[in-house]
């Protein structure tokens, strides 16, 4: 049976040599530092990418956002030169992963989904054993230090919670000091704290010249970090902008959401001044609108009136998730 396409369990390891692509040649300038186009990744029937086009700018941060299942995973893997592409063109720092992946190897750094690490090592020996695949590493204790993990040098791999082994993979693909880092879910798994700090390190790598390529279901992650974000579904790619640009692109109004357990009246909330689009998944009902103080009036005024129960009441901008909701009719899952 085919692997599933998003829930790829993967050794951190340095790259190995890919697979020979034989497509035409991609034209790169040389402010981009990958050109995809008409990228297809297929697992039997299931269409894991179907079609992608993107560029992604030196320099930047560019996030891929989408639910589990979308193929944001596929894609990095195909990126990096981890996984065999079925149709398509890929150039990533001017070469082909499917080809040149040994050349590419030493240029990047790679942080996958699933970490599966070496059991009777301990942290600070596998971030040296990895220092030393680089002409050029960094040093392996600063770099324990920049992930918040020098107090556990000494502890064996297996030991680490699993917040502190997503630690670990990201020390992993920062220690060779490459020009782009390839970071797939890098929160998954962390506590809020931890969250928050590398979002910091991932700042300091954009800073630093760096090009993040992002993975993510955090819209908040998405949006504090991200230059670009590609919002991916079923393998397509349905909007691609900034952050700010996908919002303005969809909304003009402030979002007021509550939630309202087996309410059916969406047709009266339609009705509200204002209100330009109601959106509802499961209780969370949402009302885009731009006279907020008079929907928000009109709306209490309907919930006596209909015996309707309010709860979570909230008043905040339009957001990704927004987007997300609007182009899909569904919101993101963890």
């Amino acid at each position: 049976m085919a692997p599933a396409p998003c829930h790829l369990r993967s050794r951190v390891m340095p790259l190995g040599t890919g697979a020979k692509g034989g497509e035409a040649q991609v034209s790169v300038s040389s402010d981009e530092s990958i050109v995809v186009s008409g990228l297809w990744k297929s697992y039997g029937a299931v269409k894991a990418v179907a079609g992608v086009d993107f560029t992604v700018q030196s320099g930047e941060v560019f996030g891929m956002l989408g639910p589990n299942g979308a193929g944001k995973s596929t894609t990095v893997e195909i990126l990096a030169g981890l996984r065999r592409r079925d149709a398509g063109q890929v150039k990533v720092l001017g070469m082909d992963p499917g080809v040149d992946a040994a050349q590419l190897k030493s240029r990047i750094g790679m942080q996958l989904q699933s970490v599966s690490l070496y059991p009777r090592l301990k942290v600070l020996e596998v971030l040296r054993l990895f220092a030393s695949f680089y002409s050029r590493p960094l040093d392996p204790l600063a770099v324990l230090d920049r992930v918040d993990l020098r107090e556990k040098a000494g502890a064996l791999t297996n030991q680490l919670s699993g917040g502190q082994a997503q630690r670990l993979a990201i020390a992993l693909a920062m220690i060779g000091d490459g020009e782009m880092l390839f970071l797939d879910e890098p929160t998954t798994g962390l506590d809020p704290q931890a969250r928050r700090m590398l979002w910091e390190v991932i700042l300091d790598l954009k800073q630093a010249g760096k090009t993040v390529v992002l993975t993510t279901h955090y819209m908040e992650e998405a949006e504090r970090l991200c230059d670009r974000v590609a919002v991916i579904d079923y393998g397509r790619i349905i909007a691609l902008g900034s952050p700010r640009e996908l919002v303005a692109q969809h909304f003009r109004e402030q979002a007021v959401e509550f939630e309202a357990p087996g309410f059916s009246g969406e047709a009266a909330l339609g009705e509200i001044p204002g209100i330009s689009r109601v959106e509802r998944d499961g209780d969370t009902i949402t009302l885009y609108t731009d006279q907020v103080s008079q929907t928000v009036e009109a709306l209490l005024a309907l919930a006596g009136s209909n015996g309707m129960a309010v709860r979570d009441f909230m008043v905040r901008r339009a957001t990704l998730e927004d987007v997300f909701l609007r182009l899909t009719g569904r919101r993101i899952r963890e």
